[in-house]
């Protein structure tokens, strides 16, 4: 998935924390988030307070899906809570390859 396609995708499922997210899907979109946040931090803090609050959603429901890929539940962001370890748990399981699972059958996982 390419960056544009990953931007787009993500807003077209806005809030849909149902199915899976590539590894591409999902990092391509942090990129997007992080680098947005920064150059609207520094233009306008309303326009980086608008963006970030109407991105909540996509970012929560891409970071869902992204570990529904590695069959683990959309509540293990949760550990972004528990201070430097929990982030870094979580880094490690959305940068983890995609497996079978029980959320959704991704094709390329299909036998």
């Amino acid at each position: 998935m390419t960056f544009i396609e990953s931007i787009q995708t993500c807003y077209q499922k806005y809030a849909n924390f149902d199915g899976t997210a590539s590894r591409s899907e999902y990092w391509w979109f942090a990129l997007f988030y992080f680098i947005a946040s920064v150059v609207l931090s520094e233009i306008n803090t309303w326009l980086y307070i608008a963006f970030s609050l109407g991105s909540l959603l996509p970012a929560l429901a891409v970071a869902t899906r992204r570990l529904h890929d590695t069959d683990r539940s959309g509540w293990w962001q949760l550990l972004s809570f528990l201070p430097l370890v929990g982030s870094i748990i979580l880094i490690v399981f959305l940068a983890q390859e995609g497996r079978a699972n029980r959320y959704a059958v991704a094709p390329a996982y299909a036998a």
